[in-house]
């Protein structure tokens, strides 16, 4: 049974950029985050510079890494056999694509068999619960500040335990009828929210699940449309009677703040939204839409009408037991800041008009 505190722990540890141990059923790794490492954890943790760098296949590929044996798998994780001019500076090069233009790549890379496929595997997970980028240190005899298994990676990441922590009655600029209501999981420090217009009038609620946007929702970034879908969601939900939308705490489809930034900065060296996921070692849309599933049972709908235009949603829904019975279009006109970033959404990763 998988201990979701246990991810927890080793979530906080390599955000502070301390070594962790996971246990998978192949075998136990030690791992270093090369986010948060400095040069003193390091050589605490790989004395002997003999420690191989775990990355992404996603980033392999960037990388040009894929047509080795040893990287070719499809979603596979991939190791860089270490050499002695890998030092830290050279593994935050691979880990992060920010430096791919501005420091040349030493090379050439050479990837060696991943020993404990699952253990690494949970690690690139662990990696992404944390919000950092996917790429360790790792040895097979290291120190560890904190242990888990590969199950208590993949349980925390189904949002074990969820529940209400709170309700107020909260009118919205465009509902003053609402009530906010806030979700919790004993294990994850996001608090996903859910705002209910209107009252339960016996049909399937028109719902809205709209993933945080800090830059879009409260900066008014023209580089998305997140901002006027959130406002004109809460709009059509309060005309159609009643309905609930769901803010999920899955910054940047799922990769976080950081990363998503990170990706800003990659599209304004040319690359779209799904290359610049790609290129940091995240999946092109990282976000889990079991946790609205469970937000929805909790408040007691398990019928929806889904305003979206992404199927992706439905079937996250749909594959999490809450039945959608209507698909309701969501569009709205784009800027000049944004039109690309609407055109690669409906080109290259499914949504509808």
């Amino acid at each position: 049974m998988s201990d979701p505190r246990a991810a927890a722990r080793a979530i906080d540890a390599v955000r502070r950029g301390w070594p962790v141990a996971i246990t998978g059923a192949d075998g136990t790794i030690s791992v270093l985050a090369v986010e948060t490492a400095d040069d003193p954890r390091l050589t605490a943790f790989d004395p002997d510079g003999t420690a191989d760098v775990l990355l992404s296949d996603e980033r392999a590929a960037v990388l040009k890494l894929a047509n080795q044996r040893d990287a070719a798998t499809p979603g596979a994780p991939v190791m860089v056999a270490r050499v002695p001019w890998l030092d830290l500076p050279a593994a935050v090069a691979l880990a992060d694509p920010a430096h791919d233009l501005a420091t040349p790549l030493k090379g050439p890379y050479r990837t060696c068999p991943v020993v404990a496929v699952c253990a690494a595997s949970a690690a690139l997970s662990l990696a992404r619960n944390a919000g950092l980028l996917p790429t360790f240190f790792v040895r097979s005899d290291g120190p560890a500040e904190a242990h888990v298994t590969a199950d208590d990676i993949a349980g925390y990441a189904r949002q074990m335990g969820l529940a209400i922590a709170a309700r107020a009655h909260l009118p919205v600029a465009g509902a003053e009828q609402a009530e906010i209501v806030a979700f919790r999981a004993p294990a994850d420090a996001a608090e996903h929210v859910a705002l209910v217009i209107g009252a339960p009038d016996g049909n399937p609620p028109l719902v809205r699940l709209h993933s945080e946007c800090l830059t879009g929702d409260v900066l008014g970034s023209l580089k998305c449309d997140c901002g006027p879908q959130l406002h004109a969601a809460i709009a059509a939900i309060a005309a159609s009677g009643w309905g609930i939308l769901l803010y999920l705490r899955q910054e940047g489809r799922g990769i976080g703040l950081v990363n998503k930034l990170r990706a800003y900065s990659l599209q304004d060296q040319g690359y779209d939204t799904v290359e610049s996921n790609l290129r940091l070692g995240f999946a092109i849309d990282a976000r889990d839409f079991s946790i609205a599933a469970a937000m929805l049972r909790l408040l007691g709908q398990e019928r929806v009408r889904l305003l979206t235009n992404n199927p992706n949603k439905v079937a996250g829904l749909e594959a999490a037991g809450v039945s959608v019975v209507e698909r309701v279009p969501h569009a709205l006109p784009p800027n000049p800041h944004n039109a690309h970033y609407l055109a690669v959404k409906r080109d290259r990763t499914g949504h509808l008009l």
